[in-house]
């Protein structure tokens, strides 16, 4: 009997799999609990269509990633900060702050979680953020600490 599983099922496959079962496996278990559907020619129709669905949205999610990576790699991010004597900030520059600037000045939105700094920005300088999109995109950007 061939089903499609909805649900991951170990030791058998993954959600959106169609895979072939012994019939009492298929009936008394699998579509039963819930785990699978029967393999019709409409189910399958609709797990084509799922599948192709979800292909496309990675699709457009990876060229919009290569869009803002077009914008922004290698570009230069200011943050003006104070400091006190010596050129030491009062608290850090963090992900956050970056991603602010970057909103500002480029009008592309980051998220925070996506932007890693090799460690805090506690003093003026030059530093370098790397920049992690989905879809394996990741780009490198300059992140100039300058005074307020």
């Amino acid at each position: 009997m061939k089903v499609i599983l909805i649900k991951d099922v170990k030791g058998s496959g993954k959600a959106g799999d169609l895979i072939n079962v012994a019939d009492g496996y298929g009936r008394n278990y699998l579509i039963a609990k819930g785990f699978a559907l029967e393999a019709t020619a409409k189910n399958i129709n609709e797990l084509n269509g799922k599948k192709a669905s979800e292909q496309h949205k990675l699709d457009v999610e990876k060229a919009e990633n290569l869009a803002i990576k077009e914008k922004l790699n290698d570009k230069i991010v200011s943050i003006s900060a104070k400091a006190g004597q010596g050129g030491k900030l009062f608290g850090a520059i963090t992900a956050g702050n970056v991603a602010d600037a970057v909103k500002k000045e480029y009008g592309v939105a980051l998220d925070k979680k996506k932007i890693s700094l090799a460690n805090e920005i506690k003093a003026f300088g030059s530093y370098t953020a790397e920049i992690k999109l989905s879809q394996g995109v990741s780009f490198k950007m300059t992140v100039k600490a300058v005074e307020e």
